[in-house]
Parts: structure tokens; sequence; C-alpha cells
């Protein structure tokens, strides 16, 4: 079915949003839509326009027999600030104080259109990192780890604390939990990263850094690298962190009890700016 330009623009806007950091060929488009790759090109450069006008994302194109056009998703650092300080601003809520002075923050990870508006920034900040995949604890930072995934278009890797027999052999390490000092088992399926990946972690709150340390050992056993490690929030507090290569998108800096106060700034993602 030969399409009008309307119809191809959409189609093709649709697609490389559906396909980021991946090369796609103009032969494919021009194939897809029974359309000379002249056309193709001058299509091309109408999304790339509005894509970068809107700040949506780079399209990069590449001539030559193994040209075509490849999506990236970005976020403008004014709009990265915006959702940072607002994701701020709802973490002061007093109401999520819990007994024991923890957080409700299951409401934003539970909300896919925050998690992706927040996986952006971070997608957007490790974009040329060479990511092959992501590595995250079975817990609450799975959400904002499958959309950092779908941004850089790589597999997720999940760690867990309890053999499953449905993932075949594992690799498991010990490590020191930063916040209890007690020392505790995570496991990595052997086949759920291949070896030698790029490996960045996520995950969703971060105290003293021993679950992020652990991952890192874990990663070392796959010889993996470690690109960075991105977290949703993390606790500012006197103790010494376990860790120093990562980046936060908050930093929990308050959280009186007494008084119902909870204080939440930008994290560290933001220190240079």
């Amino acid at each position: 079915m030969k399409f009008r330009r309307s119809g191809r623009l959409v189609d093709m806007t649709q697609y490389l949003l559906n396909h980021p950091h991946q090369q796609i060929p103009l032969t494919f488009f021009s194939e897809r839509y029974l359309s000379a790759k002249s056309s193709i090109s001058e299509d091309i450069g109408i999304v790339k326009e509005t894509f970068e006008g809107k700040n949506l994302g780079k399209v990069e194109t590449s001539a030559g027999a193994t040209g075509g056009v490849k999506f990236v998703p970005v976020i403008g650092n004014e709009d990265a600030v915006r959702q940072v300080d607002q994701l701020c601003e709802k973490l002061e809520d007093p109401a999520r104080i819990l007994p024991g002075g923890y957080l409700y923050m299951m409401d934003v990870i539970g909300d896919p259109k925050a998690m992706q508006d927040l996986g952006r920034v971070i997608a957007s900040h490790y974009q040329d990192a060479g990511v092959d995949a992501i590595m995250t604890m079975a817990t609450k930072g799975i959400p904002l780890a499958y959309a950092v995934a779908q941004l850089l278009n790589v597999p997720v890797s999940i760690v867990r604390h309890e053999q499953r027999i449905t993932e075949g052999s594992i690799v498991s390490i010990n490590y020191v939990s930063g916040s209890k000092k007690q020392i505790q088992t995570m496991s990595l399926a052997r086949r759920s990263l291949k070896p030698a990946s790029n490996v960045l972690i996520i995950d969703d709150f971060m105290k003293a850094g021993g679950t992020i340390r652990g991952m890192m050992d874990l990663a070392e056993e796959f010889q993996a690298t470690v690109a960075g490690a991105a977290i949703l929030t993390e606790a500012v507090h006197e103790e010494e962190k376990l860790v120093s290569d990562y980046v936060s998108l908050t930093r929990l800096t308050e959280v009186d009890v007494k008084e119902r106060k909870i204080t939440v700034k930008r994290g560290s993602l933001f220190d240079a700016d």
C-alpha cells in the first residue's frame, strides 16, 4: 500500500518512537511505503526538524550503503529540571511519612507516565554511554528500570535475593547491606546478562549504597563493565556512601516525624547546573 506524505510521517514517527537507538536503513522505509529514497529523506528531514525543535529527541542520519536514521530520546535541561522539581514537591507531602520515618513512594513508582518521564531524564544522561543492559533489584525499582531500558532499547537483568528454578543456573554473591550492616545474598541468572556487557544500574532508593555496591560486584562476575548507577531518590545523612559513581534524581535531606516535615531537593545529576 502506497502512503501519502502525511500518512508516511505519522507512521514513520511512531516507528522511530518505538525503536529508539536503532539504526534503520532508508531502504526499510522506502519498501515500507513504496516510495523513493529521495522522498523518504525529505520525510526524515521533516521529522528531524519537528523532534529537535520540540526537544523530543535527536534524529541522527548517516549516508552510504549502510546509512539510515536513528532516533535518540533526549530531554532538554529545562524540561528535566521541571520534571524533577515536580517530583520533589510531590515527595514533600507530609502525608507520605510512614511509621518508623519511612516514606511512601508507591504512587510515584506505580505511575507509568511518571516513570516514563523520569526514565527519559536518566536515558538522556546516559545516551552516549554505550549501555547494553539495565540491572536492577527485584524491588520497587523495576518500573523505572524498564522505562529506562525501553528508551535505550536494551534488555533488563533482574537481580534477586532468592533463587528461582525457572531461571536456570545462577551466579550468587554475598554483600553487606549498607543500612543494616548485615551480610545478604543476591543472585542473577547466568542467561540474564551477556558476558562483557556495559551495564547501567537502576534503583529506586539508596541509603548507604550497599545494594548498589553489591550489584556492581555482581556485574564483575559476568566480566561486565558498569556504565554508572542512577537512583530515583538518595537519602542524605552523615554515613559514608559505599559507592561514589552514581547519579540521583532527588535527594531526601530531612524527614522530621515529630514536625511532620519532609525536605527533598534535586539530586546529584543536576549538581553541575
